[in-house]
């Protein structure tokens, strides 16, 4: 088939961007031809300079974006990666309706932890667009329940880690060098996992401390980490994505302390790498990191819980590898080969999830 992937490439760095890759990257090697349409496709060299102003910013990216949806045309299916808010309306729905237009199938692939705030609080900026999809897949039953709420039926594929990238090894003993490698956004909290290694130090005075990542927090958090007096923080700022298994593969813990989530790449790479992880259970996380079985669980919001936990793995050795071990054969569900045939019935349009009793594409169901 000829396929067209709307999605960010990876200037803009993150879940997303990662996933879209791997898709095309899978449909490839399946015999596809895919054509990627990135929803940021740049700018001019004259031009960078007013990336800084940011309604300028993207008035330009939307005058490079749209042209480039004529190309759509040349295609069988079209599916479109979203995020939430203003992405969603300013690259998912443009792609969408482009493909509407042209009258080729047009698949949702929706990745947003922000889903349960997006659709209970947009209201016709995005239910109206919703049902110009024929199709929704979502990667996780979290997000499956957040669309079932609102009336739409939705197709679950899980996310994609490339687990040969990465060097899964037992860490025994335990060294206490733990890792973050969230972007800096305020969703993902990395000021408690700053405020949780703090606590770790103060106990474990050689432990060190990676943020790797990215973002608008970044000023604020450096500023934190001088404030807390903790030595062994290092912040590496953007990393691109062949460089991370060589941060996973120095580390021994990883922390994640976000509060909106849905089922982040970083974990499953954590797990890939043999890390034990201590998260927050938020979105699909829950299903993710079980406590005591592929990770340990700790409340949003409690640096002190999470610096008590990462104490215990510390502390039980054998228990945090058996825990790593489990988590490793957790990834071979989130492989490409788990999930290519999935892929395929949704290339092929059989076992759609969308289509209501009268045949017309983008029916709700009654909300449940």
């Amino acid at each position: 088939m000829r396929i067209a992937v709307i999605a960010p490439n990876l200037e803009i760095l993150g879940g997303q961007a990662l996933q879209a890759q791997a898709l095309v990257d899978g449909l490839r090697r399946e015999g596809h031809e895919v054509l990627f349409v990135p929803i940021n496709p740049g700018f001019p060299w004259g031009l960078r300079r007013l990336r800084r102003a940011r309604y300028v910013r993207t008035v330009i990216n939307e005058a490079r974006y749209l042209p480039a949806l004529l190309r759509l045309r040349q295609t069988d299916l079209v599916v479109v990666s979203s995020a939430a808010y203003w992405s969603f309306m300013l690259g998912t729905v443009p792609a969408m309706l482009a493909g509407r237009i042209f009258g080729k199938r047009v698949v949702l692939n929706y990745h947003a932890g922000e889903a349960a705030d997006h659709l209970a609080r947009w209201g016709l900026r995005v239910h109206p667009w919703l049902r110009v999809a024929h199709e929704i897949v979502v990667p996780s039953e979290y997000l499956r329940g957040v669309f079932a709420r609102h009336g739409y039926r939705t197709r679950v594929i899980r996310n994609v880690v490339d687990t040969s990238r990465f060097r899964y090894r037992d860490r025994s003993p335990l060294r206490p060098r733990l890792l973050s490698t969230r972007n800096l956004d305020t969703i993902y909290r990395v000021d408690n996992t700053l405020a949780a290694f703090a606590r770790v130090k103060a106990r474990c005075p050689e432990a060190t401390l990676t943020v790797a990542g990215f973002g608008p927090e970044e000023g604020r958090l450096r500023r934190l980490a001088a404030s807390l007096g903790a030595a062994g923080i290092r912040f590496t700022g953007r990393v691109e994505p062949e460089d991370m298994p060589h941060l996973y593969d120095d580390a021994d813990i990883f922390l994640n302390s976000s509060v909106v989530d849905n089922q982040p790449v970083s974990v499953l790479e954590a797990f890939a790498a043999g890390l034990p992880v201590v998260s927050t259970a938020v979105g699909d996380l829950a299903a993710l990191v079980r406590d005591g079985e592929t990770g340990l669980v700790v409340p949003s919001g409690d640096p002190g819980a999470m610096a008590d936990a990462a104490m215990t793995l510390l502390d039980s050795s054998e228990r945090a590898a058996a825990m790593a071990r489990r988590a490793r054969q957790e990834t071979e569900r989130y492989t490409w080969a788990h999930v290519r045939h999935e892929w395929a019935a949704v290339c092929s349009g059989s076992g759609g999830t969308r289509q209501a009793a009268g045949g017309e594409p983008g029916a709700r169901e009654p909300s449940v």
